[in-house]
């Protein structure tokens, strides 16, 4: 989408802004099955679930990347969170999870028309997967439309919602 296209867009549904957004948390441990089989898992680390939403383009992608792996959520040597999963080379694992583009904001049933359309989200998870790998030493992904079983280990518990 272009950025007069999704100008247009956002300012007719001011609600929606050019952004993906990452849960994060930091783990111990995380691993992500699908159908019986461990698809990822990390130790030490941050697992993020990721949301794609309608207007999202490439730009999106490298800012979040950018935000997951500088955000200082590590103790350093005195207990205060200062420092980065780039800090520290922990493991990174990225969960698609389309949940969190949904509009709540009325009612008691999520609508997902503020979320991307799976091919394009697919693309875009993607995308962030490849980045990621190219300057992280460690990462592993769920599968996109798949159902998937998550488990985590929260240290702290320590969790932020990061958007693009």
């Amino acid at each position: 989408m272009r950025a007069e296209t999704a100008r247009k867009f956002t300012d007719s549904q001011p609600h929606l802004l050019l952004h993906m957004i990452a849960l994060i948390q930091r783990v111990s441990e995380a691993r992500v099955r699908v159908a019986g089989r461990t698809v990822g898992e990390i130790g030490p680390g941050i697992l993020a679930l990721i949301g794609v939403e309608r207007a999202d383009e490439g730009p999106q992608v490298a800012r979040l990347l950018e935000r997951v792996l500088g955000y200082r959520i590590f103790p350093d040597e005195a207990g205060r969170m200062n420092r980065s999963l780039a800090d520290t080379g922990g493991g990174l694992l990225l969960v698609p999870q389309f949940t969190l583009a949904a509009d709540t904001r009325k009612g008691t049933r999520a609508g997902f028309s503020t979320a991307a359309e799976p091919e394009r989200a697919a693309a875009l998870f993607e995308r962030l997967v490849r980045e990621a790998r190219a300057v992280h030493p460690q990462v592993a992904c769920g599968e996109f439309g798949a159902e998937m079983q998550v488990s985590l280990t929260n240290e702290g518990p320590v969790t932020f919602w990061l958007q693009s």
